[in-house]
């Protein structure tokens, strides 16, 4: 059965094709190259894994519970359409909202995938172009898992959202090599990692918390590198050019802010679209993830340098120029910590099953009469 049969909504073309602008670069210094981050290379490399056998496929998973998440977190929790709903109707719910969360997470990591492969073509220097094939191979990973987990385990996909497709055409449209790490590594990906983080860190379902965690901690490594390249970069430019950077993140923040909402799931209820905003707006779940949102992506924005007084002061406006100070090192090393601790509890696990299993065929076996 072909992903198409999943769709809550046509999601039109079968492709969407971007026009490509820029030039592809090549580097000859194959001995040149930054120490951090041709060791960041190397972390690439070792790290890489298999969505195959390090996700634990057969944890069973709910498809209208999928994340455990409480349904006071829903915007529609406690209004008359609520009171309206049967208990189908709510289930059927916490199936799409999951659905279209994930949905969004599963097109932005083959949007990943698409610019950091236009990072290799374009990027000047050589070891950056080394450690971003090793992130084009982990954006694959990560949209293989998003795709299996709601084909197998939900059951159903919905296309990108409109606002979503806007940022990363705009990311892939500009011909400056630069953007694709500006929009992708520091604005998307900030994006993915608040949401991803404050679903690891509140789901209690086994394989959801699996998959975050392990993603997250591969793009601990992207947001790393994106922070080393642009902030090498974004020294030697002018203020003028530094200025139409900051216009662009400006512009991308607004739009994640006040768009990104999911009010599709409540029309495909019947609920007015204009009502649908307004439960999404009034949303405390909503608020708090806004907040979230740019906690990875004000201080990554400060420190590659992006720090003009227009930009704080949109910052000030959303209410998140505190979040400049924030450490994004330590968060960074929460989310390796996170999949480091998930896997030592699994493999203790299992290593204990296995010695129970070895111990209990040793005992009877020494049970067994001579000659059995």
């Amino acid at each position: 059965m072909t992903t198409r049969n999943f769709y809550a909504h046509d999601p039109g073309d079968p492709t969407w094709e971007v026009p490509a602008a820029g030039a592809a670069r090549f580097a000859w210094g194959y001995g040149d190259g930054r120490e951090k981050l041709l060791a960041l290379y190397q972390k690439g490399k070792d790290k890489q894994w298999d969505a195959v056998t390090r996700i634990d496929w057969d944890l069973p998973v709910d498809p209208y519970d999928p994340l455990g998440v409480p349904d006071q977190n829903l915007p529609v929790h406690d209004s008359p359409y609520w009171d309206r709903m049967g208990e189908a109707d709510r289930r059927e719910l916490r199936r799409r909202y999951a659905s279209w969360q994930f949905s969004q997470f599963l097109h932005g990591e083959q949007g990943a995938m698409v610019c950091a492969a236009r990072i290799v073509e374009s990027v000047p220097d050589l070891d950056a172009k080394f450690y971003s094939a090793t992130q084009v191979m982990d954006e694959a990973r990560h949209a293989e898992i998003y795709s299996r987990f709601l084909r197998e385990k939900v059951g159903l996909v919905y296309p990108i959202d409109d606002n979503l497709r806007s940022l990363l055409d705009d990311t892939l449209r500009d011909s400056r090599w630069d953007m694709p790490y500006l929009g992708m590594q520091v604005l998307i990906e900030g994006l993915a990692l608040a949401a991803f983080g404050m679903l690891r860190d509140t789901t209690d379902k086994p394989l959801p918390k699996q998959i975050l965690a392990y993603v997250m901690q591969d793009e601990a490594r992207h947001v790393a590198f994106g922070r080393m390249a642009l902030r090498d970069h974004y020294r030697q430019l002018t203020r003028a050019e530094l200025r139409e950077r900051e216009e662009f993140v400006i512009e991308g923040c607004y739009l994640m802010r006040d768009r990104l909402r999911g009010e599709v799931v409540l029309t495909d209820f019947g609920i007015p679209a204009a009502d649908a905003v307004e439960l999404s707006e009034r949303s405390e779940f909503l608020r708090l993830f806004r907040k979230l949102l740019f906690s990875r992506i004000v201080p990554c924005v400060r420190d590659i340098g992006l720090w003009g007084e227009r930009l704080q002061r949109a910052y000030v406006d959303m209410g998140v120029l505190d979040l400049g100070d924030s450490s994004l090192d330590l968060l960074m090393a929460q989310d390796e910590e996170a999949a480091e601790q998930l896997d030592a509890g699994r493999f203790a696990a299992e290593e204990a099953a296995r010695r129970a299993e070895v111990a209990a065929v040793i005992a009877d076996g020494a049970g067994a009469p001579a000659g059995e």
